[in-house]
């Protein structure tokens, strides 16, 4: 992770992922929850050797970023987020996230890890605007990334099929300046 061993929020820290890792990743992956919610094509279990090639190739590909989700108080595994491609030219990372340990999801663990992930990218790296798609019926989702800063910037209609109906696809987006808004407010209430 170029010299970056952990980042921390108030609730989690983001680190470099483990073998130790994989066979709960791997389960995770497979909580139809966590698989519905990932892609909009047809959802299929993961493998356990799929798994394990997707973690080798991390340790080789080093324009990968891809972060463990590991809580503050216990240090347990509960998910991961990264960046799903960059486009360094244009200033552009897409970003993603998941919590795979049930027991963890809406309680502010996701949302505590997105915005770990969005300050090493504003404050470590050249990115101007991160962004992300969720679907419509992932409303949690979708409150956890407003309170991060990401506003709604488009509606694909109808673009992804789940639970027997057709649902929308929703990008969101971030700029740096945007986020420099919301640290100065923070800032600004700290200091009264």
């Amino acid at each position: 992770m170029r010299g970056i061993k952990m980042l921390k929020g108030e609730l989690v820290r983001l680190r470099e992922y483990k073998q130790s890792d994989v066979e709960l990743a791997y389960r995770y992956l497979n909580d139809p929850e966590v698989m519905l919610n990932l892609s909009n094509g047809i959802p299929y279990p993961m493998t356990l050797e799929k798994e394990q090639e997707w973690f080798n190739s991390q340790n080789k590909n080093q324009d990968k970023y891809s972060f463990a989700i590991e809580t503050l108080n216990d240090k347990v595994y509960i998910g991961g987020c990264g960046i799903n491609w960059y486009d360094w030219k244009n200033g552009t990372a897409e970003v993603g996230i998941f919590i795979g340990d049930k027991r963890y999801r809406g309680k502010g663990y996701g949302t505590d890890a997105m915005k770990v992930l969005i300050n090493f990218l504003f404050q470590h790296t050249n990115i101007n605007r991160i962004q992300l798609a969720t679907y419509s019926f992932n409303e949690r989702a979708i409150k956890s990334y407003l309170k991060c800063g990401f506003k709604e910037e488009g509606r694909l209609r109808q673009r992804v099929f789940r639970h027997g109906k057709y649902h929308d696809e929703i990008l969101m987006g971030l700029l740096r300046e945007d986020y420099n808004k919301i640290l100065k407010k923070s800032m600004d209430k700290s200091d009264q």
